[in-house]
């Protein structure tokens, strides 16, 4: 029988920095460390046989060059390599995005000290045909895997049962060897996910999966030491893409079937190639987080004025945290789908979107830059050790405060975050909208802070007309936003339309940020003394208040920053057809996204003369159709009718 040694709750132990004292735990004894839990620790941490850490809270081990992490055998004279004593769990084995875990916080130590095995529980969202982790453990053999994710590896590129390992410098996943080991901890890996069932919560996938649904997974190695960082330059600056991405990698795979840049490529309809702007592309690193603790990245960009996270990366433009799902089509190419965006304003880096996200422990993110300018100072060189935090949301940033002076400060990135909840409160989906003194109105190809929508989404907003509010009718088929702007001084009281696509949507609640930072409960005015508004079908002008929540009818809604304007006639919004005609850069093509609503289609394309050149009836709207039209720089007229009527048209150039 294991003799547990202590168990704590909310207790803390803390010793001095410099205390050389070591945390032992001998044979068949368990130290069991509960949920929010903090164990401190000045000096080594060790356990010898059997004797475990079973770790559901916080483990600090801050101590010199000299101190250790074993995890010995039973006589102490070497060290046990099989795992089952430094271990780190999930609390909730039913949601990766929520759950509490174990986490491990190591610094100060050298790297030849850290020889113990720490044993990671893993679960995560099920990312798709590869999924994109960070495998934090020093020089782990990535046969071991195997045994880990229960499936065997292999060397065969593009199976789906290789492991990849992401060139920045080369714009390029590379193969790595399952013979090989792991380089370094901030490293992006996309994991070959066939046959793994990486789904949360359990859910059922197609095909017959090794893995059930739900299973967890436990990777082990050693931990790495703190002292990570990385520069920022010359991410893709000598790859030449091709003028529509033809060009090809060093795996002859062409750079259009997997190179997405969601900033440089902003979907609309007048920029048909994407390849065509000068920093597509260029200017985008991957990265793991390196450690066993979650790390915060929302203020890398941000000059903190009291507390600091050691970072001030300069033209920063946006951040993507999560892949969302990757897949892999009949085309050959590879590419990801409602990933999640934090973006930041031009001539600002106070940053837009999922400003609360943070990178869980194994977890990967992606950094755009504007431009590749030269280093000054530490501007681009990204220090990961300041980024670590027990904690499960973003911290405040140290140059904000909600008490800044009302009146005073018109420079501030003011966002409403609207929340789609079930009728038990719980989140279906989100949208943001976004106001600030540089934005812009309407369309433009100038860059924004706005990111893009799939058919598949639920609730989003779509682009408003520039003068009176409300949808542009010339784009409303093309493209709707997750993440909308509209400049705050020309666009006051003018409506942006707000679309909700599901009958599971009962309620919304608004989050209102200042400067990413949250602003107290129940207030309504910012910092200008100006507030966000709703309307929805009843007509009826809302005061929208921090934490509200209102019941909806309908899926008719109007948002607005300042008072509604009466005289707009924009108080009702029509929701439009979910299906789009879109321009997709990984493969230089046309493609109908079609509605989840629609059963099935009739497309027609005609040329600019009225000649009919692709008819087909039929289609099944469950998967997206492709428009073969060879590039000749010719304009046609896409029309396609759904099986109950609903007509959506587009012009494109091709």
């Amino acid at each position: 029988m294991k003799k547990t040694l202590l168990t704590l709750g909310l207790l803390s132990l803390s010793l001095p920095a410099f205390a050389q004292s070591v945390s032992h735990v001998g044979d068949g004894g368990v130290f069991f460390i509960g949920e929010n839990a903090l164990l401190y620790n000045g000096g080594g941490l060790q356990t010898q046989g059997s004797g475990q850490y079973d770790i559901h809270g916080n483990v600090m081990v801050v101590g010199s060059g000299s101190d250790a992490v074993k995890t010995l055998n039973v006589s102490g004279t070497t060290n046990k390599t099989n795992g089952g004593n430094i271990i780190l769990r999930y609390n909730d084995f039913t949601d990766a995005e929520t759950s509490t875990f174990g986490q491990l916080f190591i610094n100060g130590l050298a790297q030849t000290n850290l020889t113990g095995i720490v044993d990671k529980e893993y679960i995560a969202t099920n990312h798709g045909t590869y999924q994109q982790l960070a495998l934090p453990f020093y020089k782990k053999s990535l046969r071991t895997l195997d045994g880990e994710l229960a499936k065997v590896f292999t060397n065969v590129r593009r199976s789906k049962n290789e492991i990849l390992v992401w060139d920045n410098a080369g714009v390029e996943a590379d193969f790595f060897n399952i013979g090989g080991t792991t380089i370094k901890g901030t490293e992006y890996y996309m994991i070959g996910g066939k046959d793994i069932n990486f789904a949360r919560p359990a859910i059922s996938v197609t095909g017959n999966p090794l893995t059930p649904p739900g299973t967890v997974f436990t990777l082990r190695g050693m931990p790495y030491a703190n002292g990570f960082t990385e520069k920022l330059t010359n991410a893709g600056a000598s790859v030449t893409f091709g003028s529509t991405g033809q060009g090809r990698n060093s795996y002859s795979e062409t750079y259009n079937s997997y190179v997405q840049d969601a900033w440089d490529a902003t979907m609309l309809p007048e920029i048909a190639n994407a390849y065509a702007v000068p920093t597509y592309g260029k200017n985008i690193y991957q990265f793991g987080n390196p450690y066993f603790t979650n790390i915060d990245i929302r203020s890398i960009g941000i000059v903190e004025s009291t507390i600091s996270d050691g970072n001030q990366i300069a033209g920063i433009r946006g951040i993507r945290v999560d892949p969302g799902g990757v897949v892999s089509d009949s085309q050959g190419a590879t590419y990801s789908s409602n990933a999640r965006f934090v973006n930041f304003g031009p001539g600002t880096n106070v940053p837009a979107g999922d400003v609360g996200l943070m990178i869980r422990s194994m977890g990967t993110f992606v950094v755009k830059l504007r431009n590749n300018d030269a280093e000054v100072g530490n501007d681009r060189t990204l220090s990961f050790d300041g980024l670590r935090r027990f904690k499960y949301k973003s911290r405040f940033s140290g140059n904000y405060g909600v008490t800044a002076a009302k009146g005073v400060s018109a420079g501030t990135l003011k966002q409403l975050g609207i929340l789609a909840l079930d009728k038990d409160g719980n989140e279906l989906s989100r949208a943001y909208y976004v106001v600030y003194p540089q934005a812009t109105s309407g369309h433009t190809t100038n860059e924004t802070v706005q990111s893009t929508l799939g058919s598949q989404n639920i609730i989003g907003t779509y682009e408003e007309d520039a003068v009176k509010g409300g949808y542009d009718d010339k784009l409303k088929n093309s493209y709707w936003l997750y993440i909308n702007e509209a400049n705050e001084v020309d666009f006051e009281g003018k409506g942006i339309p707000l679309a909700l696509y599901s009958d599971d949507i009962k309620s919304l609640k608004f989050e209102i940020r200042e400067n990413a930072e949250l602003v107290e409960d129940k207030v309504h005015e910012l910092s200008t003394g100006i507030g966000f508004f709703y309307k929805g079908k009843n007509g009826e002008e809302v005061r929208i208040a921090q934490n509200q929540t209102i019941p909806v009818a309908g899926n008719e809604h109007m948002l607005y920053f300042g008072k509604p304007s009466s005289t707009l006639g924009t108080d009702v919004a029509v929701n439009p057809s979910r299906t789009r005609i879109v321009y997709n850069s990984n493969n230089d093509r046309y493609l109908i996204q079609f509605d989840p609503k629609w059963k099935t289609a009739n497309v027609q394309v005609f040329d600019m003369s009225g000649k009919l050149v692709i008819s087909k009836n039929n289609v099944l709207a469950n998967e997206d159709f492709y428009i073969d039209l060879a590039r000749s720089n010719s304009g046609y007229i896409v029309t396609a009718v759904s099986d109950s009527g609903e007509k959506v048209s587009s012009k494109i150039i091709r």
